[in-house]
């Protein structure tokens, strides 16, 4: 998982029944799909579900036993590992939980692994085990994303944190264009919006002004070290919460900036593990 940069990056009865049917329409794969967005223009509709607030406090942990001890408002934790008595134990203690699925790279460690033809797979993102897709290919990609989110919906999660969602900016292998990430990202958040689900922007800075009508949030890495987190400020004007991690800075380096643009800001191991220094 790499963003941009080459660093580390480790979704009223007669009524609903219109709208459900305008969605399965307008692209396909449709189960688990739940009531939550308004009828949109190009997909950019108002979202009426639950968000992440603005300044909210949040827990990203992705490997490691799941520690449910931490204070924090919102958890995003692994969608395949997590299982549904965690989030319902996380949802007995108040908070909402985001599932972290990966949809713009290949794992080869995931049980859906088979459902990616060899026609999706690139080069490595740099991690293990781990391939760019062509994010051209919608028609394939689609109703394995719209299964994923299916199955975070079933564990009962609140909203989703698609990764590799940049890979227009990256070595993929393929000739991806800034359109093509456009089409994808939007694809991502229908699919996730259609299954009752909040959804972040990961990274993809250069596309927030294009993405920030589509995402609920925005999940970073690292913009603080980079110097590039007014690009986020788009996100904290539509009253969208940023929720930043830095992982190479001390916390007195990047927690009054995080304050003063109204963004969570945490520090972590880059390994994702429970450990965390909040701001």
């Amino acid at each position: 998982m790499l963003d941009r940069s080459g660093r580390a990056a480790l979704p009223r009865v007669l009524l609903a029944c219109v709208l459900l049917l305008a969605a399965t329409a307008c692209g396909g794969g449709t189960s688990g799909a739940a009531p939550g967005r308004t009828a949109s223009a190009a997909g950019a509709g108002a979202w009426a579900g639950w968000r992440p607030a603005v300044g909210t406090s949040w827990q990203w942990q992705l490997s490691g036993p799941l520690d449910t001890r931490v204070d924090a408002a919102v958890y995003d934790v692994d969608g395949f590992t997590t299982s549904t008595a965690q989030v319902a134990a996380l949802h007995a203690e108040g908070r909402k939980v985001v599932c972290y699925i990966s949809v713009g790279a290949y794992e080869d460690f995931r049980p859906d692994r088979q459902r990616f033809p060899a026609v999706l797979l690139g080069g490595s993102d740099g991690w293990p085990g781990e391939r760019w897709l062509d994010i051209r290919r919608l028609d394939l990609l689609e109703p394995i994303i719209a299964a994923r989110f299916a199955m975070c919906r079933s564990k009962g999660f609140d909203g989703v944190e698609p990764d590799n969602v940049d890979g227009y900016a990256n070595a993929t292998g393929f000739p991806l264009t800034a359109a093509d990430q456009l089409a994808f990202n939007r694809m991502v958040a229908r699919l996730a919006h259609q299954r009752g689900l909040a959804v972040a922007l990961k990274n993809d800075l250069d596309q927030v002004p294009q993405l920030v009508g589509d995402f609920d949030f925005a999940v970073d890495e690292q913009c603080a070290e980079y110097q590039e987190c007014d690009e986020l400020v788009p996100f904290i004007a539509a009253g969208k919460a940023v929720l930043e991690a830095e992982y190479n800075l001390p916390r007195p380096a990047f927690c009054g900036a995080a304050r003063r643009l109204r963004f969570s800001a945490m520090l972590k191991h880059l390994s994702l593990d429970a450990w965390r220094q909040a701001c």
